[in-house]
């Protein structure tokens, strides 16, 4: 393979495959031969190779119309294996940071584990009062999926039939004043979730205790965690957790699942 001159040791060959790869982009998703060779300043022989090992590779594809290329799916696959190797803690930390920052609310992110929702991120402030709905929670910590708002952002978008799994297993105990304890009265509470996008916790899980949360998504769509705002029912009435609060918690949700490479379908 050639090499550059000098001692850096750098390949010429891969730095022109990765000059031709990057020159798409969403403006510009068909370029030619001709197109590539000009920009790169490379012989028409030269960036066809080039382009002839990419093609055959997978990294692009020649649009049978036009002969032009675009990137093929070995870039997608790529891409996707990057994302997929940050650690969701690392892509939702500074987002879940500014959101309590801007609130000035506790901010939590959790996953679903059997029944219940696991803690894996926390964000908490020292404004007067959370301290009394922390509840003493940490990063590794469990709570019943079922009487929290996060578990219901989640179990909200699990497939049906293991959701059901889910719901055969739940011991619907009171924990709160208003906790749902009826399977079916829980079954309608997650179709109004899917329908609005965003669960609430009115004093289901604790005396005192409302939350709002939203869910977060893979690039496949498929709903891996979610996040939470907490406060006291001293703090913000119901009505303004939704009104004010709830539109920062489904943008900060939204972000961090396009950090994850989700891809909201068009329209």
């Amino acid at each position: 393979m050639a090499t550059t001159a000098g001692t850096t040791g750098t390949s010429q060959s891969l730095e022109r495959g990765l000059a031709i790869l990057s020159s798409f982009h969403s403006d510009r998703p068909l370029i030619g031969v001709s197109e590539l060779s000009r920009e790169l300043t490379l012989s028409r022989s030269t960036a066809h190779r080039y382009i002839s090992t990419l093609a055959r590779l997978g990294y692009l594809q020649q649009d049978p119309d036009s002969k032009r290329y675009r990137l093929g799916p070995k870039v997608l696959d790529l891409g996707f294996s990057a994302i997929n190797s940050m650690d969701l803690r690392e892509i939702s930390a500074p987002h879940l940071r500014q959101l309590s920052d801007k609130t000035g609310y506790t901010v939590n992110l959790a996953i679903l584990d059997g029944t219940d929702v696991v803690y894996i991120e926390r964000c908490r402030t020292a404004r007067p009062g959370q301290w009394e709905i922390d509840l003493n929670l940490h990063v590794g910590a469990r709570l019943p999926a079922y009487c929290t708002a996060m578990g219901k952002a989640i179990l909200a978008f699990v497939p049906e039939e293991r959701r059901e799994e889910i719901i055969a297993l739940i011991d619907f105990a009171p924990r709160g004043p208003n906790t749902i304890t009826d399977p079916q009265a829980f079954r309608e509470e997650l179709a109004r979730i899917r329908e609005s996008g965003i669960a609430v916790n009115n004093e289901e899980l604790a005396y005192g205790l409302r939350s709002i949360a939203a869910p977060i998504h893979a690039h496949s769509g498929e709903v891996v965690s979610a996040l939470n705002l907490a406060v006291h029912r001293t703090m913000v009435s119901m009505d303004e957790l939704i009104a004010r609060l709830g539109p920062a918690v489904t943008q900060t949700a939204r972000d961090i699942s396009l950090g994850m490479g989700h891809r909201l379908a068009p329209g």
